[in-house]
């Protein structure tokens, strides 16, 4: 029986996807906060399965990325502290050095906006039809403050604004 139930999990490809659980805490120029949930990622045929488990957001769209180092704490620039600048820029591993989202050719970075609802949850699942589980490993989960356009233009990376919660992801 045991092995029967193997069998159809196998068969189902669930057993072989490779997932991730990660823990996000609202930042802030003072470094890491109280953690506000979690983002579980998991690969499958049509990429990588974003699911979202987050509160204490304010209501809207968010800019969501994937960030070049494993870091939420502030760093200073200009003269100022900047809530998980130590994170680096977006992912962007074929130095495209543009933003088109999760399903362009830019940096492969772009998650799908992130969707808060009223009372400042998000809890809806989404695609990022690019990215792998193992792309994220050892880098960090940034949502920023406002919603992200997909462009450059009329504000750099999408004008989603500042850093608001983030979250690092293990490298093994």
């Amino acid at each position: 029986m045991l092995f029967a139930a193997l069998g159809l999990v196998l068969a189902s490809g669930q057993a072989l996807a490779a997932e991730l659980v990660i823990p996000v805490n609202a930042i802030d120029a003072n470094g890491i906060g109280a953690g506000i949930g979690t983002v579980k990622v998991r690969d499958t045929k049509g990429g990588m399965m974003v699911m979202p488990r987050l509160s204490g957001l304010t209501p809207g769209p968010h800019g969501f990325h994937i960030h070049e180092n494993p870091s939420c704490m502030a760093k200073e620039q200009d003269g100022k502290m900047v809530p998980g600048l130590a994170a680096g820029g977006h992912y962007d591993p074929g130095k495209a050095g543009k933003h088109e989202g999760p399903w362009g050719h830019g940096h492969l970075g772009d998650l799908p906006a992130l969707a808060v609802n009223g009372d400042g949850t998000a809890s809806d699942p989404a695609v990022a039809p690019t990215l792998k589980v193992a792309d994220l490993k050892g880098r960090a989960v940034i949502i920023h403050a406002g919603a992200d356009n997909y462009s450059d233009q009329p504000k750099p990376l999408g004008g989603g604004g500042g850093r608001v919660a983030c979250g690092i992801v293990p490298s093994k």
